[in-house]
């Protein structure tokens, strides 16, 4: 791991107490605004987070190089995934009236759904989405758990896998607990874990459970750094950033598009016949409206 990944990992409250007394008095000024005001200094330029504390553009520059990053873009970068996991539901609605302005608020959600894309492009790593593909096959059940608002991902995700392969499993909050519907688990299944930050404890403890037991993990979640990366075996990132209270979930949608056409397009024959008898049901009772018969009423 090279220096500037390091930095990343590592909490950037305590580096940043850690590295205080070595710091000039500008610099100082600087870290004890972000140790107080981390969530604002997040969506700071340079040059606002200079102005704000009374100091140049550049020594915000030399500070971001003092605690070890390449420069203050890194810097920025850490602070976002340092929100991401700290924010309340309360603060992230607080911070979003500075972040997307009331007039603007569509453009900034669109804009900022692009970036997320735009990222996952860059993060994914290929050759693991593949991988994820032939353990899909290769498992004899497949079980998908996604929380809170990752549960609409999981809940889509194994509608059309289910439809192909008939073999898969969604485990939620229910009657039973979670972990009583994973009591069966064992080598051979495959358990696709969906998280992102605020991470539900529940998923990650899910996750553990299937890695005991000797089933394949696969992860979507927001980073390597996630705690979802840690129980699997696989990781597929999609990010999710967005500084609000709601969670953007545009990007891991996309990715699980992707998935699920991977999978029908190996099950060519497979999907096709089943849509064609699908679609006669459909038909018959009038599930969907043909030419504005019917209504949907």
């Amino acid at each position: 791991m090279d220096k500037n990944n390091n930095c990343e990992s590592n909490d950037l409250m305590r580096l940043i107490q850690t590295k205080f007394a070595r710091l000039s008095k500008g610099q100082k000024l600087i870290a004890d605004y972000i140790l107080k005001n981390y969530d604002k200094a997040a969506f700071m330029t340079a040059s606002k987070l200079g102005e704000a504390v009374g100091v140049s553009e550049s020594t915000v520059v030399r500070f971001a190089i003092e605690l070890g990053f390449s420069g203050y873009p890194k810097l920025q970068k850490s602070l976002h995934e340092l929100i991401k996991t700290k924010l309340t539901t309360v603060q992230r609605l607080e911070l979003s009236n500075d972040y997307i302005s009331n007039g603007y608020t569509l453009k900034g959600v669109l804009k900022s759904d692009m970036e997320n894309i735009r990222a996952t492009m860059e993060k994914i790593d290929y050759e693991t989405f593949d991988a994820v593909v032939n353990s899909i096959f290769e498992a004899k059940r497949i079980f998908i758990i996604g929380l809170r608002s990752s549960m609409a991902l999981a809940e889509f995700l194994e509608f059309y896998l289910n439809l192909i392969l008939q073999n898969v499993k969604t485990v939620g909050n229910g009657i039973s607990d979670i972990f009583e519907q994973m009591v069966s688990i064992r080598e051979g299944d495959l358990v696709i874990g969906i998280g992102f930050p605020r991470y539900s404890s529940k998923t990650i403890d899910a996750l553990g459970i299937a890695q005991d037991r000797g089933a394949k993990v696969v992860a979507i979640t927001d980073s390597y750094l996630s705690p979802l990366d840690a129980k699997a075996d696989y990781t597929l990132v999609a990010q999710s950033n967005m500084a609000s209270f709601v969670d953007s979930l545009v990007a891991p949608l996309s990715v699980i598009n992707a998935l699920i056409v991977a999978v029908g397009l190996r099950e060519k024959e497979t999907i096709s016949n089943i849509f064609n008898d699908l679609e006669k049901i459909w038909h018959d009772f009038n599930v969907y409206s043909y030419n504005g018969r019917n209504s949907g009423y």
